[in-house]
């Protein structure tokens, strides 16, 4: 009885790992593209439960919503050389994910491209108008014929352009902020490279300063050794006459000497033979 049900069992699971790794969920706000070793298969734009071959084929999802992108604040110049600056914004969608996937692949990328594309339909445009039309007077056509620009060229990608707003269009007044943190950090550079060259300067100085002391010490200390050197030497010249004068005192000075450095601390005990060579000349001057 244990066996069938062991097999059913194992079937069970089979079929629940078989169906986890064949069938997946596309979602209301999502679109599929069906991969195959990395060649798109099928596009899947409507929602719901679809399969794929396990361990063959993978799914790559993409956003269905329109979405939103915030170009960096830039600064144009119109057509009466006027400057302001203008921070826009774009509104878009995935509708061809197959194209979508060939060029761009992700959002990411997607981004960078619609962010250099808007850029420059923005110089172009608004380069074309006066600066009381960008603020007044043709604002709404601008913006139709910037969206127009921008829609064909993201078109090569599989997005449709929806809409691209001005948000803001400072006047010429405002652009002094900018130029003075435009200044600020010129002079930020300028300073920090001549903090550098100081430091350049500073760093030669040091480093032929310690070339000289390291010279004038190795002379010092060879002038001091050879100074050293005679000096040793006279001492044992004078040490070898001695010696060769009168060797008796020569052994009974040394002897003292000896004497003083081992008996000079607080403790005269010494752990010695009493018949040692070391006390030859205790109760007899003579050493004998």
């Amino acid at each position: 009885m244990k066996t069938p049900y062991a097999i059913l069992l194992f079937i069970g699971g089979l079929f629940v790992v078989t169906a986890y790794l064949t069938l997946f969920t596309v979602q209301q706000t999502q679109q599929a593209l069906v991969l195959q070793f990395g060649d798109p298969k099928r596009v899947i734009k409507e929602p719901g439960l679809n399969w794929k071959i396990p361990f063959i084929q993978n799914v790559e999802f993409f956003d269905n919503r329109i979405l939103d992108l915030d170009a960096t604040a830039q600064e144009a110049i119109a057509s009466d050389q006027k400057r302001l600056v203008v921070d826009a914004f774009l509104r878009y969608k995935i509708v061809d994910p197959l194209k979508f996937f060939q060029t761009v692949r992700d959002q990411r990328i997607a981004r960078q491209r619609l962010s250099t594309i808007l850029e420059s339909a923005l110089r172009r445009t608004l380069g074309e108008a006066s600066f009381i039309a960008i603020l007044r007077d043709e604002r709404e056509n601008l913006m139709a014929r910037i969206t127009k620009q921008v829609d064909a060229n993201a078109k090569e990608f599989g997005i449709e352009t929806i809409d691209v707003r001005i948000k803001r269009a400072d006047l010429p007044e405002a652009n002094s902020l900018a130029i003075y943190r435009r200044m600020q950090t010129e002079r930020q550079q300028e300073a920090a490279q001549i903090r550098a060259q100081g430091e350049e300067i500073s760093r030669r100085i040091r480093a032929e300063a310690n070339r000289k002391v390291t010279v004038i010490k190795a002379e010092a200390t060879r002038d001091a050794e050879t100074t050293r050197g005679e000096g040793d030497a006279e001492r044992n010249e004078i040490f070898n006459k001695a010696f060769g004068k009168d060797p008796d005192f020569f052994g009974f000075y040394r002897s003292m000497q000896a004497y003083e450095a081992g008996l000079k601390s607080s403790d005269t005990r010494l752990l010695l033979t009493p018949n040692t060579e070391f006390f030859r000349y205790f109760g007899n001057s003579a050493g004998r």
